[in-house]
């Protein structure tokens, strides 16, 4: 027979204290003895005790538990910024629900749903559409957008100076002489994209150089032509390929080794967004670095704050990002 689960009134039994103040012990709200919750805490811990979160939610309709949705569980850049988002909201004593979504609206639609039938207090997304967002605001659900911004709804949000970093970067491999600079970029309407984009065009622009448009490559999330489109882009003769984030770079670093050019004496690379591996290759990656977990740190707690004052005016806080070089750039052959 299948031993029945422990129950917050065993455990208040044992303890010898009243079931309500056995549940204002364990779940930290209101005030209990030190000592009682000493005791509380040590019975519950011996007898395997587990909060039945799910009547909790429905008894209050809310949880302690915050939605968050990246765009690639597998991305070095969305793991730091969930683990700024994890960290701060342990502190507030909340617990964190991550969900990755492909970068798809659809995948990203279910997630949101999920939180929904979870009454999560909150959401922080990577949006990957205007849907998610804006069916939880409907819903009376703060949101919060991270690393990009495109709900049509007023949501706040922490983002980067997309265009500012990229300018950064193509202005540092102008200033090594190269005219002939290489894009590569997602395929997305995202503002991140967008802003790239921008301060790649700036950068010559303020040179006084032409694009060469065989030279700006947008290649689709999930494409399956990614070598063959990168072997194209070096066909057109650039001089140096800035890859305008960390999963490109490192798609290109491979072409260029299987072509035998090397870094940087046949062609400069530099990439947005430091992830560890650019520093462990020789020569080093140029990079534009994002403060990734302060990122996540940041949102967590503005969604905290709505979560004590829905009444709060919107927040967007632009963080800068900083330049990186490293062995990767050097002056044009």
């Amino acid at each position: 027979m299948t031993a029945r689960p422990i129950t917050l009134a065993d455990v208040a039994r044992e303890a010898g204290t009243s079931a309500s103040t056995a549940s204002r012990a364990l779940s930290g709200h209101g005030y209990v003895a030190p000592d009682v919750r000493k005791r509380l805490l040590a019975v519950a811990d011996r007898m395997g005790y587990v909060p039945n979160l799910s009547a909790r939610t429905l008894k209050q309709r809310t949880s302690r538990v915050v939605g968050v949705v990246v765009s690639d569980l597998g991305n070095q850049f969305y793991a730091a910024l969930a683990a700024g988002i994890e960290m701060t909201l342990r502190e507030a004593n909340y617990q964190m629900l991550l969900l990755g979504d492909n970068s798809d609206a659809t995948q990203e639609l279910t997630g949101v749903r999920t939180f929904l039938s979870m009454h999560a207090p909150g959401v922080i997304m990577t949006p990957a559409s205007t849907s998610g967002a804006d069916l939880l605001v409907s819903r009376g659900v703060p949101v919060v957008e991270v690393d990009r911004r495109l709900a049509t709804s007023s949501c706040d949000a922490v983002v980067i100076d997309n265009e500012q970093g990229a300018r950064a970067a193509v202005t540092h491999l102008v200033e090594h002489g190269h005219t002939r600079i290489g894009l590569l970029m997602a395929k997305t309407t995202w503002t991140t994209d967008a802003g790239r984009l921008q301060g790649y065009r700036a950068a010559h622009a303020a040179a006084g150089l032409r694009i060469d448009r065989r030279l700006v490559v947008k290649i689709g999330t999930h494409a399956p032509d990614v070598v063959r489109r990168i072997e194209a882009l070096l066909d057109a003769k650039p001089t140096a390929i800035f890859a305008a984030n960390n999963q490109l770079a490192e798609q290109a670093w491979h072409v260029l080794r299987k072509r035998r050019l090397t870094i940087p004496r046949d062609i400069s690379l530099v990439a947005f967004d430091d992830v560890p591996w650019m520093e462990m290759v020789q020569p080093a990656i140029t990079a534009v670095a994002q403060p990734t977990y302060e990122m996540g740190r940041r949102a967590a707690l503005l969604l905290l704050r709505r979560l004590e004052d829905p009444t709060c005016g919107r927040t967007v806080e632009v963080l800068e990002p900083k330049l990186i070089v490293r062995g990767s750039t050097g002056g044009k052959r």
